[in-house]
């Protein structure tokens, strides 16, 4: 029993690394379709989401299966648990993406040369996910921890973003847009920090927010 339940935990170990891959993959497309304004690229990213959503009920049907007939003991308990909350991140990280792939097929966005820093931003949060993901497949706690420091720099990148904006670049409407994407790609940064602190919580059993509040 303990044997299928041990390749049970594995395959869920596999689901979510390819989940993640997924979602790194939606973002930098986003970042490609941002650059070259190719709205083929924005079309397949809202494909992938799809994928990405199908994803995230395989793997809480899977947690479902693991929590109610193996009776995990505590520590698996634990990282079932954590599993399940990534994979919900993961799928918000989906349609993150899958909101800027929207703006930029319905709007006509245009980057003004050294102006705004929005593709750093979109660099910056796929360093992130693909650290918060490699911080669980290696189970290290002090990766994930960078993880939600570097967080710091995606906020700051938004706050220059959004002076840029203000400076009046370009029409209103593009601004809105430009606004948008920058926010989705904050949010982005969000998800991998709670990622990162799932990842955390299943190494150690404690919550880095519920050290906070204590």
């Amino acid at each position: 029993m303990r044997d299928y339940f041990e390749e049970q935990l594995e395959e869920l170990h596999v689901r979510l690394t390819e989940m993640g891959s997924l979602c790194v993959k939606a973002i930098e497309e986003t970042y490609e379709a941002l650059n070259s304004r190719d709205r083929a690229a924005a079309e397949k990213i809202m494909g992938r989401n799809g994928v990405i959503k199908q994803r995230e009920r395989e793997i809480e049907n899977l947690c479902m299966k693991l929590l109610l007939l193996q009776q995990p003991v505590a520590t698996d308990l634990r990282v079932v648990s954590a599993a399940m909350k990534m994979s919900t991140d993961m799928e918000r990280i989906g349609n993150q993406a899958a909101e800027i792939a929207e703006i930029l097929l319905t709007g006509d966005v245009e980057i003004p040369e050294g102006k705004v820093h929005i593709q750093d931003m979109a660099q910056a949060t796929i360093d992130m996910v693909n650290r918060s993901m490699d911080s669980f497949v290696k189970q290290d706690q002090k990766l994930a921890e960078e993880v939600i420091r570097y967080d710091d720099i995606v906020d700051n990148l938004f706050l220059t973003v959004r002076k840029d904006l203000s400076a009046g670049i370009g029409s209103e409407e593009k601004l809105m847009d430009l606004l948008m994407i920058a926010k989705y790609y904050e949010r982005i940064g969000d998800h991998a920090v709670n990622i990162a602190e799932w990842v955390i919580y299943s190494v150690t059993g404690e919550h880095p927010t519920e050290d906070v509040e204590k």
